[in-house]
């Protein structure tokens, strides 16, 4: 079942399209959203439909800057009572924690990470965004993410926010469009969406809060919103997104990770209907769609960051995958992907 989005997600959407000259409404129809649905932001629709919404919208109105462009007309308040507790957190870093605990309540399907670490920038924490679907584009939602968040850390920081740089997983045209926007650099085709930042800025201090009504928030948050199930299947999941590509995933290692020893993991994971092989091979397809419908990654690249030992050996898993070569899987649509890839760089 995909997981729901509250339609606040979609402020100012139909601002935006009559803006731009669209109809909105065709493509509500289109997507089977109502209209009416807009007007109440606790209302829920399935994530899928928002993410072929927004694809939709930034083909019809021939701008691949959508997300960047309904983030402009969007503010913390679209998270609604997670936005409470984060501008009354007492740092910038305790607002992001709450935000990563909470944002099931935005939607199960949008994932928050918050390292100390960047992966990418030396001095800089790592706030990384997911959308957890692994079978649909989702370009358009992932720069509606990032530049809420953008927008929410300048709100929250001030003059103490700095960016340092911003790493998106697709090919980047030859324009300046995202560094204009972000005020960073941007560097393309990187494994994660993330904004790389100070640390300095998770440890600014957030004025004028209101500690009752964070206490308030938390305990709303808490009482009225069942945490999500987290099943051992979707920890090693998420402990592989961190660590594929890199000799960390292992199945050793990744039972290192979660402290437990490796043949416990296995057993756990047969319990649930799965392997580890199962789970980090589907990750990889899931990868390689994405990489290979949007961007122009070379394909040696491609094979070191899934893992997978040399180019040959990507061949043949796209093979299994797919059914043909990975030079076919670009500019050929691929079942149940409803995109289109670019040219092959070799």
């Amino acid at each position: 079942m995909s997981p729901t989005v509250r339609t606040s997600s979609l402020r100012g959407y139909e601002a935006l399209m009559r803006q731009l000259g669209a109809d909105p409404g065709a493509l509500l129809r289109r997507y089977r959203i109502r209209a009416a649905s807009l007007q109440d932001e606790d209302a829920l629709i399935p994530l899928q439909s928002l993410a072929a919404l927004l694809e939709a919208s930034a083909a019809m109105t021939r701008r691949p800057d959508f997300g960047l462009r309904l983030a402009l007309k969007q503010d913390i308040s679209v998270l609604g009572p997670v936005a409470i507790a984060m501008q009354n957190a007492a740092s910038v870093g305790d607002a992001l924690n709450y935000a990563s605990r909470y944002l099931f309540v935005q939607s199960p399907g949008l994932v928050l990470t918050n390292s100390e670490e960047s992966s990418i920038v030396q001095g800089c924490a790592e706030l990384r965004v997911e959308i957890r679907l692994p079978r649909a584009a989702h370009r358009q939602t992932l720069d509606l993410s990032l530049a809420d968040l953008h927008h929410m850390l300048g709100l929250l920081a001030g003059k103490a926010y700095v960016l340092r740089a911003v790493t998106v997983p697709w090919t980047l045209g030859s324009d300046r469009t995202y560094e204009r926007f972000f005020g960073a650099r941007v560097m393309p085709e990187e494994a994660h969406a993330a904004l790389h930042v100070a640390r300095t800025t998770l440890s600014t201090a957030l004025g004028s809060v209101n500690v009752a009504l964070r206490k308030i928030a938390i305990d709303y948050l808490a009482l009225a919103f069942d945490t999500p199930e987290t099943t051992f299947a979707s920890r090693v999941q998420q402990a592989l997104r961190h660590a594929l590509g890199t000799p960390a995933d292992s199945r050793p290692n990744i039972a290192r990770l979660l402290n437990v020893h490796p043949r416990t993991l296995q057993r756990r994971l047969e319990a649930e209907g799965t392997t580890f092989d199962q789970l980090r091979d589907g990750m990889r397809k899931d990868l390689a769609r994405r990489y290979l419908e949007e961007t122009r990654m070379s394909l040696p690249h491609l094979a070191n960051m899934l893992g997978l030992s040399e180019h040959s050996a990507l061949t043949r898993s796209c093979r299994r995958w797919f059914g043909c070569a990975p030079s076919k899987v670009r500019g050929a649509r691929i079942p149940g992907s409803g995109v289109r890839g670019g040219r092959a760089k070799s």
